[in-house]
């Protein structure tokens, strides 16, 4: 299935799934439509247990440049933008609600909510030639949306320093702050997500979701809360197919039969 800002590549029988940023000429910026269809792909996938894993991906030089600028100034109105804002939030959110997890494959540069959108994914794979930047200050817009997903991937300082300063840094220092997974070599950059990609698909889908919901659940929760939270999830997955199948192998010295189990 494609549109004309995204194309979605075929899932792959292993369940992964990859939607291709597709407006090279644009720097793949996100437009009104760019994120429609990301939005209407994302909550697609959502319902779709056959899915196991989702990959952000690119076309051309540039991963995402953010917001598409033209865009935004040619309709220069309070309500627009509190739109326009709201939309793009709404898309983020959807990512860390995918019961899957997400993997941003960034292959170029990643600006204003091209950044916000690496750090918005689960996990982030670079090519060596990657930069980041929070640039809105540079065009007098702090970068305030970003910011958010920014400084749940960075120390505050790091993530500051950023958004004040505007300046790119380097794949690799990326990595060092914390915004990065893993920098590769851009020719094997695909090669490196889809073995990350398959590592994921070999665990129980199920253990999987419950996990990542709990994960980012408990980060906006005190630690009381969290623990709390976290102790209840285990529980029910304890007594979860998968769960009880995976322990049971352990026992019995084998590897864990998940087909079997109707839960893998």
């Amino acid at each position: 299935m494609s549109t004309d800002s995204l194309l979605l590549t075929s899932q792959d029988p292993r369940g992964v799934v990859t939607l291709t940023l597709n407006r090279a000429q644009a720097f793949n910026a996100l437009s009104e439509a760019m994120l429609d269809a990301l939005q209407v792909e994302l909550d697609r996938l959502a319902t779709d247990e056959r899915v196991r894993v989702v990959i952000i991906a690119a076309a051309g030089k540039a991963f995402c440049a953010g917001h598409d600028l033209k865009e935004m100034r040619a309709e220069p109105s309070p309500a627009y933008y509190e739109r326009l804002f709201a939309q793009c939030g709404r898309m983020m959110m959807s990512i860390q609600q995918l019961p899957v997890p997400v993997i941003a494959q960034v292959q170029g540069i990643a600006t204003a909510a091209g950044c916000q959108l690496v750090a918005m994914c689960d996990l982030a794979v670079a090519a060596r030639e990657a930069r980041f930047a929070v640039s809105g200050v540079n065009l007098g817009l702090f970068c305030s949306t970003p910011s958010v997903a920014l400084s749940r991937n960075l120390p505050r300082k790091a993530a500051f320093e950023m958004l004040v300063t505007g300046k790119f840094i380097s794949a690799d220092e990326a990595l060092d702050k914390g915004l990065l997974n893993r920098v590769v070599e851009a020719d094997v950059l695909a090669t490196e997500v889809e073995a990350l990609a398959v590592s994921i698909v070999a665990k129980p889908r199920v253990a999987i979701a419950m996990g990542k919901a709990l994960f980012y659940r408990q980060l906006e929760t005190g630690i009381e809360n969290a623990y709390r939270d976290a102790s209840q999830t285990m529980a029910c997955n304890m007594m979860d197919e998968a769960a009880l199948e995976g322990v049971q192998a352990f026992i019995d010295k084998r590897s864990p039969d998940w087909a079997g189990s109707g839960k893998h």
